[in-house]
Formats: C-alpha cells, structure tokens, sequence
C-alpha cells in the first residue's frame, strides 16, 4: 500500500494538480485547474483500502489522533520521482462512517509575489513594521500560497524574527535575512490560543497565523498587532468587507465596540482573492484589495461596513480595488472570459459596467 500511495501522490506531482482525494467507493479523484478528475486507471477504493493507504503516511500517534478524535490535520513530506522534496496538507476525516482522505499540494518552490500575478501593493504590506493583514477568500482560492509569498519576501529582504502558527506546515521557508521559527499544531504546540499566548515571549517581529478559527484566536491576533507587531491571517470570506463583519461578529454584542476599535486601530491591508480558470489553461488571481485608510478605519470604529464596498470601488488612485474590477481587467486583457468573471463576480451589474 505503501507503493500506491506513492504513486497517487506522484501523479498529483506531474499533473500539477492541487488535490487528492480518496473516498469509499469511487476510484482517486484529483483536481485539475479547479476542475475534479477521476483517476480511473485505479480500481475503486474500498474503506480498507483508504485506511492502508492513509495509515501508511502517519505516525502511530497520529493514527491514535484519527481513530479517537475522528479527524487530523498533518503534513506529508514527499519526494518526487525526480528527486525534489514536496509536502502535502494532509486532512483526514470519517464519512458515513468510514476513513476519507484528502491531499494538497504544496510545491517546495515558493513564488514570488510577481509570479503568482498579484497586485504590486503587496509588495508594501511585507515592508510594514506593525499592523494587521488579513489574506482571505474560498478554500482553494491561494491564500496560503499568498502569505508565503509575502513571508519570504520579507524573510530576503529584512533582519527580522518570522513565527508561524499552522496546521499544519505548509511551506517551508529556508532562513534568508530572516530567522524563522514554524510551529505545527499537535507536533510542536497543542492549540493556537496556547502558541499565541506564549508567542510574545518568544521575541517576533512578525507573527502568521494559520487560521483564525476563533474568538480566542481572533482577540490574540489583534492584541499581538496592538503591541507593535506584524500580523498576518486567514479568514474564509467572500470579500474585505464581510471579513470586518466576519471578525467583529466573532464576539459577543458587549465585546463588538472594542473589537471594533483594535480592528480599526492595527487593520492595514484585506487581500480577497479567487483563483479563476484562464484562457489557455491554468488559473489566475482576481484579487480584491482594502487598505487600512482612515476612511476605512472609521467606518470600521462606528459599524459601518456596509459603506466599505463603496470605500474600496472609490480608492482606486492609492491602490484598492474591488473584485469586479479586477475581474473587468483580466476580460479585457483577454486573460479570461467573460462568462467567468460573471460567474465569479459578486455584484454583477458592476462588473458588467466595468467590462
């Protein structure tokens, strides 16, 4: 089993492809450019083909883990046919009873901020000393790709201590000018809210959470960002101004104001991204972005997110833009169709005005 597993992995290698997937009952699934492939070459799983294939990647304790809290986040160091060291996000799970597996793909390569086609502006949030950034968007969508380009940017560039928070470790970044020191859920802490109390005394200068899943989480973040770090997040939101509402709504109604106020205070920069097909093969980034102006900050103090959107599609000239505007600019750069920016576009008579 130990083989096959191999050889699925090795196929979402030379496929490019982002996942693996292996169910109960249909053969290997991977996803190709965000569209799923069935790998019928391989016979149909049976549930005990997926515990084999899956037990033969964990350690014993992480077996224990599966078995009695019925999931697992870890990470899968792999190498290629061709010698490269790769990782996969391993996340492992029961349905209908059974074991479920899934893969993503971490390339060992980390690219730049101008490879992966984001905006410039970004190449400003990794020269801050202090503040708030959040990276959000779909699951899928790059943003962990997204902050290790923006991590190792400011790993080659500046003299600074990086802690990181995950789970688990996705890419793994090579000291530069930066030291770095990872931490992974279950292996080198046993919660987020334990890593972030703790991470103040381990002298950062800049801290990446892998996910704020929380209150506790969220509160820390925004407390480690107050006391004159750098901090960056993940949130599952589909644009910059729901990811305010998402945050300040975390908490019950007596906490919201103060939330606010730290939010309003630290907040420099929401990347909202989706990672949409392209002409010709691929996928490119649609990225909306909301810097941390002080018209941002007081709508965010006095509870008016609602006026954000308006904020972002008005402040193109200091480097925001909205979603539909970037999704205008890939059509009529011939990048894309415009059947998929209508499909990704979130307020669609804008995105036709545009186009």
């Amino acid at each position: 089993m130990e083989v096959l597993i191999k050889e699925l992995l090795e196929s979402v290698v030379k496929r490019n492809a982002s996942d693996l997937h292996l169910l109960a009952g249909i053969a290997p699934v991977i996803r190709v450019d965000g569209e799923l492939i069935t790998l019928s070459e391989h016979a149909v799983l049976t549930p005990q083909v997926i515990e084999q294939l899956t037990f033969a990647l964990t350690t014993a304790e992480q077996k224990e883990l599966i078995l009695v809290n019925k999931e697992l986040d870890f990470s899968v160091p792999f190498e290629d046919e061709k010698g490269n060291q790769v990782r996969f996000r391993a996340n492992v799970y029961h349905q209908k009873g059974v074991l479920a597996s899934e893969f993503r793909y971490i390339p060992s390569a980390i690219r730049t901020i101008d490879e992966l086609n984001l905006p410039q502006i970004l190449h400003e949030f990794a020269k801050l000393r202090q503040g708030f950034i959040l990276v959000t968007g779909p699951t899928g969508h790059g943003k962990t790709t997204t902050l290790a380009a923006l991590i190792n940017e400011i790993n080659k560039t500046r003299g600074v201590h990086i802690v990181t928070i995950e789970d688990p470790i996705e890419y793994v970044f090579i000291p530069n000018k930066s030291i770095i020191s990872q931490r992974e859920m279950h292996t080198d802490t046993h919660s987020y809210d334990v890593a972030l109390r703790s991470v103040l005394r381990e002298d950062p200068d800049v801290v990446l959470i892998g996910e704020m899943r929380d209150p506790e989480t969220i509160a820390a973040a925004l407390t480690i960002a107050e006391t004159g770090h750098l901090v960056f997040a993940t949130l599952h939101t589909n644009s910059a101004a729901q990811t305010i509402d998402r945050v300040v709504d975390a908490f019950p109604q007596g906490q919201r104001d103060q939330v606010a106020l730290q939010l309003s205070a630290t907040l420099e920069g929401i990347v909202s991204q989706r990672l949409v097909p392209a002409i010709g093969g691929g996928r490119l980034p649609a990225v909306e972005i909301m810097l941390g102006t002080q018209a941002v900050k007081t709508n965010i103090r006095e509870g008016k997110s609602h006026l954000l959107d308006n904020v972002v599609q008005t402040s193109f000239d200091i480097g925001m833009i909205s979603l539909e505007k970037s999704l205008a600019d890939l059509v009529k750069s011939g990048k894309i169709t415009r059947e998929t920016a209508q499909f990704f576009s979130l307020r669609l008579n804008e995105l036709m005005r545009l186009i």
